[in-house]
């Protein structure tokens, strides 16, 4: 039997988390039991990374560069943790997929500027640009140079974290892909969301700070116009190589 792949959820939202962990499953065309679910704002156990095949992290309402003072309590609980594991990940370069905060606990591991100084999204899609090392890279090679994702967020890597190779940027925000090593890859923008997915995240994350609640119906109407599947292939395609190939 295959090792299983890891998920690492930092959702207190149970609709939001149950919603991510799903669609992952959907998107990566995955059973419940090749993921193992890790809710980390519940419990964070010890992991063992020759247990598992690949981590993948997702988002969330957590911020690494919030000061201790405005962090969640389960976020200064499991925080230390995941950067241990982390630290461990690019160390051996592990396949690792992070999206969103999974982008922002790296780029913080590496020693990276991480804040909401600049380059926020509201929830909604933009148009993801290839840099030219993307071209041959095993993951990105032969998608469109240009493409649409869903993203949302309040801070963001201010450039390219130290060791990092930048694979993808955007007009709003200079650092939407980056691999580390030969493995270790994230994402500022969203490979598991759909147009329903988006829209229940507005909804949830409405009184958040992510955009103006006034502007929500807007926003969960303009998510269902796009088609994004270039996101969700490279989901599809880090599973392929890490697990279903191996």
């Amino acid at each position: 039997m295959p090792k299983p792949c890891v998920l690492l959820q930092l959702r207190p939202e149970t609709a939001a988390a149950d919603d991510e962990y799903a669609a992952i499953l959907r998107m990566g065309e995955l059973s419940p039991g090749d993921l193992v679910r890790v809710q980390m704002d519940r419990e964070f156990p010890d992991l063992a990374l020759d247990d598992y095949a690949a981590v993948i992290v997702g988002g969330g309402p957590s911020n690494v560069s919030n000061p201790d003072a405005r962090k969640y309590d389960y976020q200064r609980e499991f925080e230390p943790k995941l950067r241990k594991l982390v630290s461990e990940i690019v160390a051996r370069d592990f396949p690792y997929l992070g999206a969103c905060y999974g982008l922002s606990i790296l780029a913080d591991v590496l020693g990276g500027r991480v804040s909401d100084e600049r380059f926020g999204e509201t929830a909604g899609a933009t148009t993801i640009e290839l840099t030219a090392e993307a071209e041959a890279d095993a993951l990105l090679a032969g998608l469109p140079k240009s493409f649409r994702a869903f993203v949302g967020h309040k801070e963001a890597c201010q450039e390219t974290p130290p060791g990092a190779v930048l694979l993808a940027d955007s007009a709003g925000c200079p650092v939407q892909m980056v691999r580390v090593g030969e493995h270790v890859y994230a994402t500022q923008f969203h490979p598991e969301l759909d147009g329903d997915g988006l829209a229940l995240r507005i909804e949830i994350y409405r009184n958040a700070g992510y955009f103006d609640p006034e502007e929500a119906d807007l926003l969960t109407a303009l998510g269902h116009r796009e088609s994004v599947p270039v996101p969700a292939e490279i989901l599809h395609r880090f599973l392929d190589r890490y697990y279903r190939d191996r």
